[in-house]
């Protein structure tokens, strides 16, 4: 089968010719129809996470069908369109686990990561870390909501019951999160790179009250805000914009270091959060919220074998929403 394959970090993806996965018990192979591409995946490549296995296969917003099953596979049915998300299996019986925080388990593998993605024509996943998907989204726009949509959620409850959200990078993960927002009654303000006036524009389409530069000032105080940008020096802007007992959420697996900053700025109850990979009740809670399809996905569509020229687009901002491949 055709695969974009990561042979060291820090290269760019080769095209490549690999056997076909096979199933084994429990998994199903799905012949992928799309696959988002994530920031994660960006820093997988860039080697600003390290390596867990190479040559690897990234993608972990995998969209497509079930085209086999392995032994004892039976959640879905042949042909039936499912999702593979990041996180792709856990151990089931660790502290964290049984507590329902397997987002946390030390021996948690992740798709793309530690195991082959979706940049390819076909990928195989352990069928109880699928997802079944709304029937509201086509393929190409339901790649999104895999990480983009699942992480953002994540850090989006986390921010509770927040009237005031400020959304710091306004790329795959805001963009979704900016209108389940809005559809619940709060008020967001979003902040890009400076200059970055189409992004602005964006998030205002999308119900945003206001929206500017990281460095403009906040025209209201916010409640919480959640940080997309893997940038470490946002958190103190963020807390400086934040009012008492606001929560700033850390969304990215990876970000720059955070610089030191006056205790002021978190005083007052403000909190800082970080975000660690998802659950599986996390899918099960935001599949159910936009089922009627009424949060859009901006999808960017390239060929599987553009994957670079995606990435490089993504590395430089150079499109709103997310940018899916498409065998």
């Amino acid at each position: 089968m055709r695969a974009m394959v990561l042979e060291r970090a820090g290269s760019p993806l080769s095209e490549a010719e690999i056997p076909l996965p096979m199933p084994g018990a429990g998994e199903v192979l799905v012949k992928v129809a799309a696959c988002g591409v994530c920031r994660t995946d960006l820093h997988i490549v860039d080697g600003e996470l390290p390596a867990h296995a190479l040559p690897l296969v990234p993608g972990h917003e995998v969209v497509g069908t079930v085209a086999a099953m392995g032994h004892g596979a039976s959640r879905f049915r042949m042909g039936q369109r499912v999702g593979i998300p990041w996180l792709a299996g856990t151990c089931g019986h660790c502290r964290y686990c049984l507590q329902g925080r397997e987002n946390l388990c030390d021996s948690a593998v992740f798709t793309g990561y530690d195991l082959n993605g979706g940049y390819a024509e076909f990928a195989v996943a352990d069928e109880r870390y699928c997802h079944a998907l709304p029937a509201a989204y086509d393929d190409a726009h339901a790649a999104p909501l895999l990480c983009a949509g699942l992480i953002g959620y994540r850090a989006y409850a986390m921010a509770g019951q927040a009237q005031r959200i400020g959304l710091y990078g306004f790329g795959a993960a805001a963009h979704i999160i900016a209108q389940l927002a809005v559809l619940q009654g709060r008020e967001v303000f979003a902040f890009t790179r400076p200059g970055d006036f189409h992004s602005q524009q964006f998030a205002r389409s999308l119900g945003a009250s206001w929206a500017g530069a990281a460095q403009d000032p906040c025209p209201a105080p916010l409640d919480a805000a959640i940080l997309f940008a893997p940038i470490g020096e946002l958190v103190p802007r963020a807390l400086a914009a934040s009012a008492k007992g606001a929560t700033i959420v850390c969304a990215g697996i990876h970000m720059s270091d955070i610089p030191a900053f006056p205790y002021a700025l978190l005083w007052g109850e403000r909190s800082v959060r970080s975000v660690a990979n998802l659950t599986r009740a996390d899918g099960e809670q935001f599949f159910s919220l936009v089922a009627q399809g009424q949060v859009k996905t901006a999808p960017v569509v390239f060929p599987l074998r553009e994957a670079n020229d995606a990435l490089d687009a993504l590395r430089a901002g150079r499109f709103d929403g997310a940018a899916v491949l498409v065998p």
